[in-house]
Order: structure tokens, then sequence, then C-alpha cells
């Protein structure tokens, strides 16, 4: 399937999750791997520039965390990321460099970016630079509790996965107030209006507007 490999959705050279999406073909892959990774690089970690403040918990120094935040481990918190109040993170969270955890926003089983306001984010993985809009979350587990598929037309990949949120690319602005259904892929560069109801594969360089309403993005000369 096409639009859906690592390669063509993120970014991931010189970031503390390179090593983990290099061992996989689609970032789906990496969702069951997250924790037993950041146990594996957490200790290795460089200890002037990170701290180990629990159990198989790392924050970066020069990260802010709220008082109020709930953390726990496996986590890593990456440099200059701030954690605002109230932020609830459930454990297997990678949070890169220069992130926002919004205050009240949730995360489990996640590789997330900027997430800022009210966001719930489960078994997702979020690209360099994206951004979800407040009151947006990802919906990781079908009404009928089946596994997850990827849809593409008449395409379709099975993940083996019962939980299976989103994968947004790189630079992805992901509109207020949306949801992204089980097993979304949103491609590079695209951007999504707001309270849209998302499912399936999203090209890249794309507006989505709503659903059956998909256009390309004129790039000016």
């Amino acid at each position: 399937m096409i639009g859906i490999t690592v390669k063509e959705l993120l970014s991931a050279e010189g970031t503390l999750a390179e090593k983990l999406l290099c061992s996989v073909a689609y970032p789906f892959e990496a969702l069951k791997k997250i924790g037993d990774y950041i146990k594996e690089i957490g200790p290795a970690l460089d200890k002037e520039i990170y701290e180990e403040r629990g159990e198989n918990i790392w924050i970066a120094r020069s990260a802010k965390t709220a008082p109020s935040a709930s953390i726990t481990g496996p986590c890593i918190i990456g440099e200059r990321t701030e954690v605002r109040h109230c932020a609830f993170i459930r454990g297997n969270a990678l949070v890169g460099n220069d992130c926002v955890v919004g205050n009240s926003t949730e995360l489990k089983n996640v590789g997330s970016v900027q997430v800022p306001h009210y966001n719930y984010v489960g078994d997702s993985v979020l690209g360099f630079r994206s951004h979800m809009g407040a009151g947006s979350i990802t919906s990781n587990v079908k009404s009928d509790k089946s596994l997850v598929a990827l849809k593409k037309g008449d395409e379709r990949l099975e993940t083996g996965l019962k939980k299976f949120g989103a994968i947004l690319g790189d630079f992805v602005e992901e509109g207020c107030g949306t949801v992204l259904n089980p097993g979304t892929v949103i491609g590079k560069n695209t951007n999504i209006y707001p309270l849209s109801s998302v499912r399936g594969v999203i090209e890249p360089d794309s507006i989505y507007k709503s659903s059956g309403e998909t256009v390309k993005k004129r790039h000016e000369c």
C-alpha cells in the first residue's frame, strides 16, 4: 500500500525514535515496541541532559513539567519540551524535543509532538512538527472491538492490532474538534479542517475538507 511507510510519512533521523522507526516498515508496527525501546535507551541517555525521575521515566533537564502533571513510565520527555497543567501521560510515551503536551491532555502508547489543548492521543505516532488542534482526539478502538485495518480505496492492510489510533506524517495540521478514527493515516504536509471525522489514508500535500472532499494544495511559485 503506497503512502503509509515510515519513509513516506516520517523524518526520524537524529531523533530518539530513529532506531525504533528504522526497525519497522510501517509506523504502526512500532506501537508494540515503544515501551521496551524506552527501557532500552533510557539508561544510556546523557545524564547531563536527562535525569531519571521515577521508574523508567527520563525527562530532559531543559524540559518544563507542571507539578500537577501525572507521568507514568516507561516515558522519555525530550529537551525544551513543555508538559502543562494536569497532563496525563499513561506510559509507553516517547515525547521528542521542543514539543508541547497541553493542559488536560492524555497520552498513552504514543510518539508525540504538538498536542497543546485537551487532546487524547492513544496508540498513535505523530510526525515532526505535526499539530493537533484543541479538543481533537485519536479514537483507538473500533466500536465492535475487532482488529484495525488500514484502508485506501480497494486496498486493505491488516495491522493485527486491536488498539491503533492514527499516524500523522510530518507537518500535519489538524483542526480543532477533529476525531481521527481507528487506523487513520494522514500524509505529510496535509491540513485537516476543524470538526472533521477522518478515516482511511489521506494523501500528502492535501487539504481535507470533509469525507469525500479532499483537494491537493496549490504551491505558489
